[in-house]
């Protein structure tokens, strides 16, 4: 069976979530207090309503609790957001995700019901600012604050120079998950697996410990 999703406020972030979803083929509803952006994603999305997330008679009556994950995605009404997560979690919704403005929101949010708070603004502002700072650098996402999984591209101080012969877990302390070539990924390399200048490393580790291996093994011209 397809998931069933339902993203409540259709900005910029809640409408990339709704085609994203459908694009994979589940079905979503889309909800929104505005009419015309209601009719935007109607064409996209499985079933698209004007509704109001904080009105719990509403939620009620489009079966909201029925629904595998619901996705708070309101803007800048705050209030709203809050409201509308504290009702989904009194109605047992299974997963709810809701977008935060900022921390203080995130801590209301955590507990009043959501299972999940993503910050997307500042998650993408995070990975840009990385991907400007260094050229090695081609994606990065935060675990925590002090963790982070990072795709670096190989250059050639470790060209032909296997796992074994790096010892980046020992010298470093970090862990290379994948190694991404010619559009193949291997997980979970063997140490004598050799890497290739050009190669795409998908690495874990503490902050730290990542920018010493870019420091020691990465080409920086």
């Amino acid at each position: 069976m397809k998931k069933q999703f339902a993203v409540i406020g259709l900005g910029r972030f809640g409408g990339s979530i709704c085609k994203s979803l459908s694009e994979q083929g589940m079905e979503v509803l889309a909800i929104d207090t505005d009419e015309d952006k209601v009719n935007n994603y109607s064409s996209i999305v499985t079933h698209a309503v004007v509704a109001d997330g904080a009105d719990e008679n509403a939620l009620r009556s489009l079966g909201i609790r029925n629904f595998d994950h619901v996705i708070v995605a309101i803007g800048e009404n705050i209030q709203a957001s809050i409201l509308t997560t504290l009702i989904l979690d009194e109605l047992g919704v299974k997963h709810i995700t809701v977008k935060a403005q900022n921390d203080y929101h995130e801590k209301v949010l955590n507990k009043i019901g959501a299972h999940k708070v993503v910050h997307p603004e500042r998650d993408m502002g995070v990975r840009i600012a990385h991907n400007i700072v260094s050229k090695n650098v081609l994606d990065y996402l935060e675990l925590s604050k002090d963790y982070s999984i990072v795709e670096l591209i190989a250059g050639e101080k470790m060209n032909n120079k296997s796992l074994i012969e790096l010892n980046i877990r020992a010298k470093y302390g970090v862990n290379i998950m994948a190694i991404k070539r010619d559009g193949n990924i291997n997980v979970s390399p063997y140490g004598t697996e050799k890497i290739l200048s050009g190669d795409i490393l998908i690495v874990i580790g503490a902050v730290v410990d990542i920018n010493k291996l870019e420091d020691a093994l990465f080409d920086k011209d």
